[in-house]
C-alpha cells in the first residue's frame, strides 16, 4: 500500500493532514502530532516507571517507535488507543531489558480493583499515581495492565512471560500492597 494514498481514522481534534505528514515522515507533522499526544502518553509512562525520569525515557522511546510504526496502523478503533498500547509494550521492554521484572483510560480505574478501605474510593489521580511509584515495579505492571488498561490474565502472562497464576496472585498481591503504601503515606501525611 502507497503510503499517501492510505485512509487513517483520526481523532477528530487532530488534523488528518498532520497524521498523513507522519506518514511521510515530515518533521514538522512529527512535533505537531507529539505536542498534541505527549501529555496523554506521558500519563500512560507514568504509571509504568519508578520515576520521572523513567517515564519519559519511554515516552521517547514510544515515540519513536510510533512514528516508525504509524503505517501499520489499521484505523480500527482510534489511534490514540492503538498507540496507548505502543506506549505500553515500550514500558514493558523498558522494565525487561532492564530485567525489573522478577516473576512476581484512567487512573482512577484502579479504585475499582481496590476494594478495601471506603478511603481509598476518595484518593485523587495524583495520590493514585504516588501510591503506585511507590510500589515494585512487578505488581504495579500487573495492576496498571489488569485495572487500568483492561488486559485479562491471559493477555498479561503472554506480555510479560508469565503463567496466569502468577498474573492471577500478583493482581491479589499488588492489591494489598498498594492498601499498605497509601496507609503508609497517610501516616506520613498526618
Amino acid at each position: 500500500m502507497h503510503l499517501t494514498h492510505k485512509k487513517v481514522k483520526v481523532n477528530k481534534q487532530i488534523d488528518g493532514k498532520i497524521v498523513q505528514g507522519c506518514l511521510n515522515r515530515e518533521a514538522k507533522a512529527q512535533q505537531a502530532f507529539y505536542s498534541f499526544f505527549s501529555s496523554s502518553m506521558y500519563a500512560v509512562c507514568l504509571r509504568y516507571s519508578n520515576s520521572k525520569e523513567d517515564a519519559k525515557d519511554i515516552l521517547q522511546d514510544g515515540f519513536l517507535k510510533v512514528f516508525a510504526k504509524i503505517d501499520q496502523y489499521t484505523g480500527k478503533g482510534s489511534l490514540e488507543g492503538w498507540m496507548k498500547r505502543v506506549f505500553v509494550n515500550t514500558a514493558l521492554e523498558h522494565y525487561r531489558v532492564n530485567k525489573v521484572y522478577q516473576q512476581q483510560s484512567d487512573v482512577t480505574d484502579v479504585k475499582n480493583v481496590l476494594t478495601e478501605p471506603q478511603a481509598i474510593g476518595q484518593l485523587t489521580q495524583q495520590e493514585i499515581l504516588a501510591v503506585m511509584q511507590q510500589m515494585a515495579p512487578g505488581f504495579r505492571t500487573v495492576l496498571n495492565m489488569y485495572a487500568i488498561e483492561g488486559y485479562t490474565h491471559a493477555e498479561i502472562a503472554d506480555m510479560l512471560g508469565i503463567s496466569e497464576g502468577t498474573s492471577k496472585s500478583q493482581l491479589s498481591r499488588a492489591r494489598v500492597i498498594f492498601i499498605q503504601t497509601w496507609e503508609k503515606l497517610q501516616k506520613v501525611k498526618k
